[in-house]
């Protein structure tokens, strides 16, 4: 759904005036959504797990509404498929430090020459979709 996304924020951007008024209404909406299921599931986040959680681990929503804001305005300026290709790309890049280092307290996942050929194969394909 995320090639979704950029084209349905790049239309409320443009309706609002705004990347940022897009971010806010995809993510109220969302946050609507969330609490619905929530409700319907019967699940809610327990306080003392709340609280002995790192800071880092409240970032996850600014990281979010980054990338729906930079959809907004990106994808009608760059086209949503090399928006896209562009984000993958850098998501796999970053994601092969955080495997390496096991950031974030998951397990530590090597490099391995095959893992390194694909993200390559990814970034030539950002040229490719771009020419």
């Amino acid at each position: 759904m995320v090639a979704l996304q950029a084209p349905t924020n790049a239309m409320l951007a443009k309706g609002m005036g705004s990347p940022v008024n897009a971010a806010l209404v995809s993510f109220a909406v969302g946050t609507v959504s969330l609490l619905l299921v929530a409700a319907l599931l019967g699940v809610r986040p327990s306080p003392s797990v709340l609280r002995s959680l790192p800071w880092y681990a409240w970032t996850g929503g600014l990281y979010g509404a980054t990338f729906v804001a930079l959809t907004a305005f990106a994808a009608p300026r760059l086209g949503v498929t090399f928006f896209l290709t562009v984000a993958i790309a850098g998501q796999l890049c970053l994601a092969l430090l955080v495997d390496r280092f096991g950031a974030f307290g998951l397990d530590r996942v090597e490099f391995s020459p095959l893992r390194l050929v694909g993200v390559l194969m990814v970034l030539g394909g950002v040229v490719l979709v771009r020419k």
